[in-house]
């Protein structure tokens, strides 16, 4: 079967000293995740996917289907998609059914996809409800759920959850996952949250003053050594990993391309497939391999470069069976083993984070 046209997503927009730029294809599948810092353009290129800034020039290309290019422009209302924005905005005199009922009316769409994101999203308590008796988190829900129910062929959230509490944030990303896992069609997500973006991309576009500094598959972008996520106080790389049993002390062994990893967190079963992430100052390094120490993750690595960083900090780039790494270090630590790219070290893991 032949792949799905992918999407054209190609404009540029002027507002005073501020010009967005930028010339995407995105694939037909899955979540691409639009990350960068506030007022680097992430909303604004939503908006103009959405068709809510006609003063932008460019094209908007879904499959075959033209929304906007030089001869034509295709209103929001025409425009098959589903948009969540960072507050709900339910309609607050209608339950939830009712506000779920609303706009899967107007579209025509099935009653079984309503059904299902009902189950999906665990909604079936919530209906007879009120926006107003609802948590934020809840609310969150109730969007996702009317924007798919409406079966679209194309799915907006900008900052889903930059409204929320840590809590109810991570209340909600379970939800975003099975969105991502079964919805079946191509999403975009806007955030400046590293952890939204390592958890849920499939595809990562990283802005900056209105640019598109780099564009790809998540973990290429996420791991990449010349870009300023390596620069930041929680630089890491993020890795694939599969999960294997419990020991008899509770840790979960994962089988990553780095070698096999161990970490606290919560019961996976056998098989189950997720990321982590290993934040470079969460490891150090050493030139021979310690058994008397508490660290259990140690793992050879070949040392690939040195880069000097503000206040007398190094960053260590390292490959470990052909898996990136970074260690955060000292000056003074590079003096003192002598390090050298091309040597043979054993990088020591505190920490993995397990994205689940």
């Amino acid at each position: 079967m032949a792949e799905p046209a992918g999407i054209t997503l190609q404009t540029r927009l002027a507002r005073g000293s501020f010009t967005l730029d930028v010339d995407l294809r995105l694939p037909a599948r899955g979540t691409t995740v639009l990350f960068g810092p506030s007022g680097s353009g992430k909303s604004s290129l939503l908006r103009i996917a959405a068709g809510l800034e006609p003063a932008a020039r460019g094209c908007v290309r879904i499959g075959g289907e033209t929304w906007q290019d030089a001869d034509s422009f295709l209103p929001p209302h025409r425009r098959a998609l589903g948009v969540v924005f960072q507050h709900a905005a339910l309609l607050p005199h209608l339950s939830v059914l009712d506000n779920l009922r609303y706009g899967w009316k107007r579209a025509g769409a099935a009653t079984a996809t309503l059904d299902a994101w009902i189950e999906r999203l665990a909604l079936s308590a919530l209906l007879p409800r009120r926006p107003e008796t609802l948590s934020g988190g809840e609310r969150q829900r109730v969007a996702l759920a009317r924007a798919l129910a409406c079966e679209p062929r194309w799915l907006l959230l900008d900052e889903p959850l930059s409204a929320l509490d840590a809590a109810r944030r991570a209340e909600v990303l379970p939800f975003l996952e099975t969105v991502r896992r079964e919805a079946g069609l191509p999403i975009l997500h806007v955030t400046h949250a590293i952890d939204e973006a390592v958890r849920l991309a499939d595809h990562l576009v990283l802005l900056e003053d209105g640019r598109a500094r780099a564009c790809g598959p998540a973990l290429e972008v996420l791991n990449r050594a010349d870009l300023p996520l390596a620069l930041r106080e929680d630089a890491g790389v993020v890795l694939d990993a599969t999960a294997d049993a419990r020991d008899a002390h509770g840790l979960v062994r994962l089988a990553t391309a780095a070698g096999t990893l161990y970490a606290h967190g919560a019961t996976l079963a056998a098989g189950t497939v997720l990321r982590v992430r290993i934040q470079a100052r969460d490891v150090s390094l050493a030139l021979s391999r310690h058994g008397d120490s508490s660290l259990l993750n140690l793992v050879p690595a070949r040392l690939v470069a040195l880069d000097p960083l503000p206040g007398g900090q190094v960053q260590a780039r390292l490959e470990a069976s052909g898996a990136p790494l970074l260690a955060r270090i000292s000056h003074r630590s590079v003096e003192r083993l002598a390090l050298q790219p091309g040597m043979m070290l054993w990088a020591q893991v505190k920490a993995v984070a397990l994205l689940v």
